[in-house]
C-alpha cells in the first residue's frame, strides 16, 4: 500500500486509533453539497467526451453538472475548446448533447450567434445596444485537456494536470491505447438515492467485492488493497482466474480473452484495471472497452451517475462477443452496486448508526474523506450546524485554519 500524504487541513477523526468515516450527517445535507460542489468538484478535472466525438471542425459535446453546463468545441481551425455553455445575454443554455453546428453556436432565446471558436459575432437588433462591446462577450473559456483520447475540463483553473496528477500510472493507462476507441453507444445517465460521497466511497475501495459482487470474484483475482498518489488517482487491478467460472457469460469471457486483442501487451489481455481520480470520477479500462463512472452531486440524498462506454472499433466476431459480455457483466455490477449504495444511504438515517473504523483495504478512502475535511472542516462536527448556518461555520474554520497555518 502506497502510504498517503498529509492533506493540509484536513483532521481525521479516530477510533480506537483506527480512522473513522465521515458523520451521517455530512451524507444527507443539502446546505453541505453546496458548499462541496464549489470547493470541489468546480477545481477538479471532469470528463465531457472522447475525442472521437469531436474529431471534426464544428463536433460539439456537453456536460451537465449541479449549477453549470460545459460546451467542448471543435473550432474550424480544428482547435478543440472549452466554454461555459451560456449566453453572454441572459444566461439561456445554448447546446444539449452532442452534434455538430455548421457555422455557428446560435442562442435559442434571442439569436445572439457566436463562432466556432466562442466568438460573439451576431447580435440581433444590434443597435438596441448602443456602444455594445462585443469583442468583450464572448463565450467564457475553460481549462481543457486530452488524456490517452479522454476530454477533460476545469471550470476552476489552477491545480496539476491530468498527466501530473497520474504520474507513472499513466504508462498502465498508456497500454490499453484508450484513444483507439469509439463510443458503444448512448452514455447511461441515471439519477441514485444516495449522497455523492456514498457512491464515490463504494468505488473507491474492493473491500466490498468478496460480498457485493459475487461474479467478479468468480471471474477475476482482484487486489483488494490497490495505491494512491498524492493527488488522489487510485488504482487497482484484477486478474482474470485460470479456473472457470460457474457462470456462463463470465467463462465465455475468460475463455474468449485468451486469444484476443493480441495487439496488445499479454498482461493487458488478461486484466481488468480500475482508476478512481479524485473526488468523483472512475475509470475502468478493459482489453476490449473502457467506461466512465462520473459521480454528479445533486441534493443531500441523491446524486447524478453519468456512465458511457468506449469500445475498440474494427473488433472480430470473438472480440465483440467480448465486449457483449463485459458490458452483461458489469450491467449486473452496477445493478448490485447501486442497491448497495442505497442501502448504506438508509442505514446513515439510523439513530444507532456512529462511523465505524476503516480497514487498511479502504485507504483510498480515508484520502477521499481527508479531502472533504479539507474542503469542509465544518465536517469534523458530530451534529450537523443549525440549519441555515453551515456555510458561515463552514467559512469562519477555514478561516481560523488559514489563520493558524
Amino acid at each position: 500500500m502506497t502510504m498517503m500524504p498529509e492533506i493540509k487541513g484536513a483532521k481525521t477523526q479516530r477510533h480506537g486509533g483506527l480512522p473513522v468515516s465521515l458523520p451521517a450527517w455530512a451524507y444527507a445535507s443539502d446546505e453541505l453539497i453546496d458548499i462541496e460542489y464549489e470547493n470541489l468538484i468546480l477545481p477538479s478535472w471532469q470528463f465531457v467526451c472522447h475525442i472521437s466525438e469531436v474529431a471534426n471542425a464544428g463536433d460539439y459535446a456537453t456536460l451537465d453538472m449541479k449549477k453549470d453546463s460545459i460546451l467542448v468545441m471543435r473550432g474550424k481551425d480544428m482547435a478543440l475548446r472549452a466554454f461555459m455553455n451560456v449566453c453572454r445575454h441572459r444566461a439561456a443554455k445554448l447546446l444539449t448533447g452532442t452534434g455538430n453546428c455548421k457555422a455557428r453556436i446560435t442562442c435559442p432565446y434571442h439569436g445572439w450567434s457566436y463562432d466556432l471558436s466562442g466568438e460573439l459575432k451576431g447580435v440581433p437588433a444590434e443597435k438596441t445596444f448602443p456602444g455594445v462591446e462585443k469583442d468583450r462577450l464572448g463565450l467564457k473559456e475553460i481549462e481543457i485537456e486530452i488524456f490517452a483520447g479522454m476530454v477533460f475540463t476545469r471550470i476552476v483553473p489552477g491545480g496539476p494536470t491530468l498527466r501530473e496528477s497520474f504520474g507513472d500510472m499513466a504508462d498502465i493507462v498508456a497500454d490499453y491505447r484508450l484513444e483507439e476507441m469509439v463510443p458503444g453507444g448512448e452514455a447511461w445517465i441515471d439519477s441514485w438515492d444516495c449522497n455523492w460521497k456514498i457512491a464515490v466511497d463504494n468505488n473507491l475501495e474492493n473491500y466490498h467485492i468478496p460480498i457485493g459482487h459475487p461474479g467478479l470474484n468468480r471471474m477475476l483475482d482482484s487486489d483488494l488493497t490497490g495505491i494512491i498518489n498524492r493527488h488522489g488517482v487510485a488504482y487497482s487491478k484484477s486478474v482474470l482466474k485460470g479456473t472457470p467460472s460457474a457462470n456462463r457469460a463470465e467463462r465465455m469471457y475468460q475463455h474468449l480473452a485468451k486469444g484476443a486483442f493480441t495487439h496488445l501487451p499479454d498482461a493487458a489481455r488478461r486484466t481488468w484495471t480500475f482508476f478512481s481520480l479524485a473526488p468523483n470520477i472512475g475509470l475502468d479500462i478493459y482489453p476490449d472497452s473502457f467506461d466512465i463512472f462520473q459521480i454528479l452531486p445533486q441534493s443531500g440524498t441523491s446524486c447524478v451517475m453519468r456512465y458511457p462506454i468506449y469500445v475498440r472499433p474494427g473488433a472480430s466476431r470473438e472480440e465483440k462477443a467480448m465486449q457483449y459480455l463485459n458490458a452483461r457483466i458489469n450491467r449486473q455490477v452496477g445493478l448490485e452496486d447501486r442497491e448497495l449504495c442505497e442501502r448504506v444511504q438508509n442505514g446513515m438515517g439510523s439513530h444507532g448508526y456512529e462511523p465505524g473504523p476503516l480497514s487498511n483495504y479502504e485507504h483510498a478512502v480515508l484520502d477521499f474523506h481527508n479531502r472533504i475535511r479539507a474542503a469542509c472542516p465544518v465536517v469534523a462536527d458530530a451534529k450537523a450546524p443549525v440549519s441555515g448556518t453551515l456555510r458561515q461555520c463552514n467559512d469562519a474554520l477555514r478561516s481560523g485554519a488559514r489563520s493558524a497555518a
